[in-house]
């Protein structure tokens, strides 16, 4: 009795701290990568080590890289999953780094977030295309929605990363570096967030259990 107590206080742990914990995961890693490219000299003179890396930019690539890889970590130590969406962000983050740190080259790490946008964006609408609500399978265990809930959620998701990936080619190409770290951290998070919120009369509106159906 003692193990199956423990074992479901451990569970409704995880539950509660989820949504905290998932914010925490995704915005650390990109403070790191804003704070290490606008401080980068001042980290630069302070650990030495760092000149293995590069410029600014090159640090800050190098951080948000183990920072990225710290952030997987504890998620997985934490809650025993790997979300699908920020693994699949974390590989390319590895990939295109590496390539950055590698070549000397910061096209790459600026490629990035088109690259997983797209990649998103093309999945879910070509699921669509195929019969298939993808994101189902990804937020199934958050809330359940009607077949036609899923179709309209899903293709809006697709549409909107593939906007992000647009807006990322058009911020990295026509202005500076510092300018393009700066909207990676405070445009398109809070454009993301702003997006969900609006979604809600829709996750609602289709809901198969709608809130507080309980409570009435």
């Amino acid at each position: 009795m003692d193990i199956e107590s423990n074992s479901k206080e451990s569970e409704k742990m995880v539950a509660e701290i989820s949504p905290l914990l998932k914010f925490v995961l995704e915005l650390g890693p990109l403070m790191v990568f804003f704070f290490a490219n606008s401080r980068g000299e001042w980290l630069a003179s302070t650990f030495p080590v760092l000149t293995e890396f590069g410029g600014p930019i090159f640090i800050a690539t190098g951080l948000f890289m183990i920072a990225t890889a710290t952030a997987l970590t504890v998620s997985w130590i934490l809650t025993r999953k790997l979300p699908i969406m920020p693994l699949i962000s974390g590989i390319v983050v590895f990939v295109f780094g590496a390539l950055t740190l590698w070549l000397q080259n910061d096209t790459f790490i600026k490629m990035k977030p088109t690259i997983v946008n797209t990649l998103f964006g093309v999945i879910l609408l070509g699921g669509l295309f195929f019969g298939q609500s993808l994101l189902g399978y990804v937020f199934n265990s958050a809330f359940r929605l009607t077949d036609e809930g899923w179709r309209k959620l899903t293709l809006r998701w697709g549409v909107f990363f593939l906007f992000l990936a647009v807006l990322n080619e058009v911020v990295w190409r026509m202005f500076t570096t510092d300018t393009w770290v700066a909207f990676k951290v405070w445009g398109t998070m809070p454009i993301t967030i702003i997006f969900t919120m609006a979604q809600m009369p829709l996750v609602m509106r289709h809901s198969v259990e709608p809130l507080g159906k309980d409570e009435k």
